[in-house]
């Protein structure tokens, strides 16, 4: 009796021990669930902005615990593709690739405004082009990043000095095809932004940029950070660090631009990451404008819905880029890939 009370036991103790190592699994199976969860891919590009300081930095993954990866791309048509794929979770791309994106049903949201672009992007043309205005583009070769915002603005700029699309040869060329191509006098104007417009502006001119057409059409550009509306959802304190990171590095830029020259730490970081060259770096800055939280979450740029700055740029941009036929379909509202919920929350 007593050995079949034992062995009665025994089996109980088996299958107690059984039932633990399964809900050890578990557990640990859950725990390598969260540990993946607590990744993410960012996607950037080569503009010279204060972020890049932070992103050396390594600021972020220090304060959220996430595992970080950048990846840099050579333009925001190409940031929007990997969003697509699924390949990256928050990414720069200009209003452009933006409004590009949310036309084709890409689950983004806008919610933060890297920067005002203002001349920060500029068409030059060659010295020695015979090219001194838009208009004397007519027949000549303009190289440019396709569904970027120097390609909405290149497009406006063409139309309003009388000329069609078909007038140019309007070339696709990321940024660094842009610099290859100037070297070997293939182009005879380019559209772009810093480092390659510092390089081309050297051996050219600028004839207009996206502050004066801005200014003239009443259309802006902008870059902003956008995310993956379900990861953004499912990782609220992250996306709060990130702003914070963004709004930090951005004001310590604008009370001491003085500090940010190829000489100091945050000017060499710039340099590095955007793949520049160190002494470009003060001038590139001072070429765009950089929001506060408080301007980003007013009506200028992304609070008001459909009446804000942010939105109405990305219907316009929509609205040029289908009559282009570069878009099949717009948007009614695009409000609905615009959050202003973290820089509603940092302003407070």
């Amino acid at each position: 009796m007593i050995a079949s009370i034992n062995n009665v036991q025994l089996k109980k103790w088996v299958r107690k021990s059984a039932q633990l190592l399964v809900s050890a699994s578990l557990l640990t199976a859950a725990g390598s669930t969260f540990a993946a969860d607590k990744e993410v891919t960012i996607a950037f590009q080569d503009m010279m902005v204060p972020w890049r300081y932070a992103q050396q930095l390594d600021e972020v993954a220090k304060e959220t615990g996430y595992k970080v990866s950048y990846r840099k791309f050579g333009g925001g048509g190409d940031v929007i593709r990997a969003m697509a794929s699924g390949n990256v979770q928050i990414g720069e791309a200009g209003s452009s690739p933006v409004a590009a994106g949310l036309s084709q049903g890409l689950p983004i949201q806008l919610f933060w405004i890297l920067d005002n672009i203002n001349d920060a992007e500029a068409m030059v043309a060659r010295n020695g082009s015979g090219v001194t205005s838009v208009a004397q583009l007519k027949g000549k070769r303009l190289g440019v990043p396709f569904v970027s915002t120097s390609h909405f603005h290149a497009l406006l700029a063409i139309k309003k000095a009388g000329l069609s699309p078909s007038d140019v040869k309007v070339l696709n060329m990321r940024p660094p095809e842009i610099a290859a191509a100037w070297e070997r006098g293939d182009i005879d104007a380019a559209f772009v932004w810093n480092p390659v417009l510092a390089k081309i502006s050297a051996s050219g001119k600028a004839i207009t940029s996206s502050g004066k057409i801005a200014a003239d059409t009443g259309i802006a550009t902008f870059d902003g950070f956008v995310v993956n509306s379900e990861w953004a959802q499912g990782n609220q304190a992250f996306m709060m660090s990130l702003v914070k990171i963004l709004a930090k590095y951005d004001a310590m830029y604008r009370a001491h631009p003085e500090q940010w020259t190829g000489s100091t730490p945050q000017g060499k970081a710039v340099a590095t990451i955007s793949g520049g060259e160190p002494g470009e770096v003060a001038a590139a800055l001072a070429l765009y404008q950089f929001p506060t939280p408080a301007e980003q979450a007013s009506v200028k740029w992304l609070s008001g819905g459909k009446n804000a700055g942010a939105v109405k740029s990305l219907q316009a941009t929509a609205d040029f880029l289908k009559e282009q036929k570069t878009l099949q379909s717009t948007l009614p509202d695009y409000s609905v890939g615009v959050t202003d919920q973290y820089v509603k929350a940092l302003a407070k």
